[in-house]
């Protein structure tokens, strides 16, 4: 057995250099063969076949960790989630047309809306509208102590922080009352705290769960391409509340000198809500494989105040619902005949997006963007900045938002139509992230949304081409090259 050894070593100190190359050459072409037919970007094709063959073993190392989607190749267990969403036919039927609530243009927003979300669109729903976390943070809070039956609870980040204490405190209560309660947050979010929130969640006995924990089975670490950036809170079954906002005391005036990080979150009733839990119960069974029933998760009636409008959610994620926001944002790009309000944090849309603004804008449609004067995210603000001389030059107008930083996703569309939610108009939030957002056909609540927006602009610096130009060489090299990293950003 020894001499067997001692033959293997001396041949592995013979040959090793032709056994590494055979290697490499195997498993490069492998890694690059799979890139190649299984991504449908050919940017991410290229780049990946690129990065395999200028590293034939770490580069398919890099292609294992990051590159393979493991998610749409999971069986994701609808069956236990349909429930939910076949509840909500039984009190309120689908919309059939929008046009006489919000124009006939809409009409072919609407079916496409139809052809790519299990949700359809219902009315009934009252829809409020809350400005920042000194008014969503408490509106919670309250709906969390007034809970009768059930608790879902899911966020990007859920920092442990001072806010974060009074959100496990109320849950704790709720459980102590016999409500059931499930909290879900994201594995890479959940590392913005160093005392994670889940260790003091489950010190009171509540259950919860980190989403994408150990994706390769064999490697404890979080997949930090694939992050869930939903954010919701459903109540009974019969409340929602989503958004953009974080659970963070930074929202907070008290928390932050006064100068608090500002958002827009939503207040739901009515059907929608059963399509939030649906969302929710099937993150919650992928993640735990517990199926929640529909019986006691969703309400079996409402009675939502008025005005109704007709909304729907729409999922969006690297699954089997890849690009449905994307697809949503060039529908309704394209049927716009007035006016686009976008407003976003992180403005990187890929080229498609941009070509919709641009013909929008040179078909006369003026089209409006707000992004932060101040951002969080240095990088993003750099490959931000590198791109907007794109959109400048077709006509659309580009602000930087004074005050503190702006957490808003906002879109309204000639003043009927709005989308909000969790999506960043980047690109990770539009290929890589489970997203959650809401389309509502409704004049009044496109009216609150564009007035936010439209007050944002009356105090905002105008971007132009001009202003652009005067940036240092250096700068804009600079930013131009962090441009370039955009889609990893």
């Amino acid at each position: 057995m020894q001499e067997h050894v001692i033959q293997l070593r001396a041949l592995l100190q013979d040959y090793w250099p032709h056994i590494a190359l055979v290697l490499s050459i195997v498993v490069g072409a492998s890694a690059a063969i799979h890139a190649a037919m299984t991504k449908n970007d050919v940017r991410a094709a290229i780049s990946w076949v690129g990065v395999i063959i200028m590293s034939p073993l770490l580069g398919p190392f890099l292609y294992l960790i990051a590159g393979i989607n493991r998610v749409r190749k999971q069986n994701l267990l609808d069956h236990g989630t349909d429930a939910f969403r076949e509840q909500v036919s039984y009190t309120y039927p689908p919309v059939s047309d929008v046009g006489p609530l919000a124009g006939a243009q809409f009409r072919s927003l609407q079916i496409l809306g139809d052809r790519i979300s299990r949700s359809q669109l219902r009315s009934g729903n009252n829809v409020q509208v809350l400005d920042g976390g000194d008014q969503t943070y408490p509106a919670m809070l309250q709906a969390i102590h007034e809970a009768r039956s059930t608790i879902a609870l899911q966020s990007y980040i859920f920092d442990s922080d001072r806010l974060g204490e009074q959100f496990v405190q109320a849950l704790a209560q709720a459980h102590a009352r016999g409500v059931q309660i499930r909290v879900l947050v994201d594995a890479i979010g959940a590392k913005y705290s160093r005392i994670p929130i889940v260790r003091l969640l489950r010190r009171q006995g509540i259950r919860c769960a980190l989403f994408m924990t150990n994706p390769l089975g064999f490697m404890r670490m979080p997949y930090a391409n694939l992050r869930s950036h939903r954010k919701l809170l459903i109540i009974d079954g019969a409340i929602g509340f989503t958004g953009g906002m974080n659970l963070r005391e930074s929202f907070m005036a008290r928390y932050s000198d006064g100068q608090p990080t500002r958002d827009t979150h939503f207040r739901l009733e009515g059907p929608a809500v059963v399509q939030l839990a649906a969302s929710f119960a099937h993150d919650w069974q992928f993640t735990t494989r517990e199926v929640l029933p529909h019986s006691l998760w969703c309400a079996d009636n409402w009675n939502p105040p008025k005005p109704h409008v007709p909304a729907r959610c729409i999922c969006s994620g690297p699954d089997r619902f890849m690009a449905s926001t994307h697809h949503m944002l060039l529908g309704a790009f394209a049927v716009a005949q007035r006016h686009i309000r976008i407003q976003s944090p992180y403005f990187l849309p890929d080229q498609i997006l941009l070509g919709a603004l641009n013909t929008a804008a040179r078909r006369g449609i003026q089209v409006d963007i707000v992004i932060p004067g101040q951002n969080n995210l240095k990088l993003v603000n750099y490959a931000m900045t590198a791109q907007l001389d794109q959109v400048l030059r077709a006509g659309c107008r580009v602000w930087r938002a004074s005050g503190p930083f702006n957490h808003s996703k906002l879109i309204t569309i000639d003043g009927a139509w709005s989308y909000v939610g969790s999506s960043n108009m980047d690109p990770r939030s539009l290929r890589l992230n489970f997203e959650l957002d809401v389309e509502i056909y409704s004049r009044d609540t496109a009216r609150q949304i564009q007035n936010i927006i439209d007050k944002e602009i009356e105090d905002a610096q105008a971007v132009s081409l001009e202003s652009l130009a005067a940036i240092a060489f250096g700068k804009r090299l600079r930013n131009r090259l962090i441009w370039l990293a955009s889609p990893y950003l």
